[in-house]
């Protein structure tokens, strides 16, 4: 073979380069791992956005901190109806029902109903601010790490949960309330009687 023909073939031949380092065992083993990983994640999401708010049953026990330092369990209100609102100041929806919450609550409140809002996803200054705007005196504290509205699997804000006398859970509402649905649903709980 001539030196002409050892150039063309040299050429036309890619050049060889040992293989990547990235691609050993190790390499392909985090590939791997990381593909796994990601449709596990994935298929956590879809489970989590499947899960539908929940609506009966007895409700899920939660202490929640106010933003003034006070508490409430939701156990140990056993006896009274209680509401409990999932909102948050970014919500547009929430300042809808806001006034038509606080004048519920102020119809109700010596009547064995207890309100307890659940600051949803929000920083603490503008929520003290929109419970100044609206004059908000029933029960407010921030869902820190979202726990709360996990264990009622919501969907967004505002959502607003119906708990009966004995602790079940009688319904819920997703997205604004208006007159006279809130009042109707306490009037029904508070028609129902309760034994120790």
């Amino acid at each position: 073979m001539t030196d002409t023909n050892s150039e063309l073939i040299a050429v036309f031949q890619p050049e060889q380069k040992p293989p990547s380092k990235f691609w050993s065992a190790g390499g392909r083993y985090f590939v791997v791992f990381l593909v796994v990983g990601l449709i596990a994640l994935l298929a956590w999401g879809l489970v989590q956005a499947s899960k539908t708010p929940l609506e009966e049953g007895m409700a899920p026990d939660f202490t929640l901190t106010s933003f003034d330092g006070s508490t409430y369990t939701l156990s140990d209100l056993r006896g009274q109806v209680v509401i409990i609102n999932f909102w948050a100041s970014w919500c547009p929806p929430c300042r809808e029902e806001a006034a038509y919450l606080e004048r519920t609550w102020r119809k109700y409140k010596d009547q064995g109903v207890i309100f307890i809002g659940v600051d949803y996803a929000d920083a603490e200054k503008p929520a003290l601010a929109y419970i100044d705007e609206f004059d908000i005196t029933y029960f407010n504290g921030p869902d820190l790490g979202t726990r709360i509205s996990q264990q009622f699997n919501i969907k967004g804000v505002p959502e607003t949960y119906y708990v009966a006398k004995d602790g079940t859970l009688r319904g819920n509402h997703i997205g604004p309330l208006f007159p006279p649905e809130l009042d109707n649903r306490i009037d029904e709980l508070l028609k129902e009687t309760y034994t120790k």
